[in-house]
C-alpha cells in the first residue's frame, strides 16, 4: 500500500550543500527527477553504505526500493513543494531525504 507525503524544501540552495549526496538540479521538477530516482533505485543507497566504516553492518532494510514511487514537484514561494507517493516505509524515506536534503526539508503532509 502507498503513501502520499507532502514534503517542503523552504530553502533549496542549502539542499544543494547539504553534503556528499546532495541533490543537483536547481527546480522543483529536476529535484523530483532525483529524489524519485533514489526510492525507485539503490544507486545513492549503494553508494551512501559504501563510505560507511563497515559496510556490511549497514542494516539492508535502508535499501529497499519501490519501483513505482512518484514524485512531482512544484516551485513556490521560493521554495520546492514534493509530492510523494510510496510503498516504501517513512524512515527509509526520511533517511534518503537526509542524504539528498541535509535537514533542509520539512514534512507537511501525510
Amino acid at each position: 500500500m502507498s503513501t502520499r507525503y507532502l514534503i517542503r524544501l523552504p530553502e533549496p540552495e542549502q539542499a544543494r550543500a547539504s553534503g556528499d549526496h546532495a541533490i543537483r538540479a536547481q527546480g522543483a521538477d529536476g529535484i523530483a527527477a532525483e529524489l524519485q530516482e533514489a526510492l525507485r533505485g539503490d544507486t545513492l543507497f549503494a553508494r551512501w553504505r559504501d563510505q560507511q566504516p563497515d559496510p556490511d553492518e549497514v542494516d539492508p532494510a535502508l535499501g529497499i526500493t519501490d519501483p513505482d514511487a512518484q514524485v512531482s514537484g512544484e516551485d513556490r514561494d521560493l521554495g520546492v513543494d514534493l509530492v510523494v507517493t510510496t510503498s516504501i516505509s517513512s524512515t527509509v524515506l526520511k533517511h534518503r531525504l537526509r542524504l539528498l536534503a541535509g535537514s533542509a526539508w520539512e514534512l507537511r503532509d501525510v
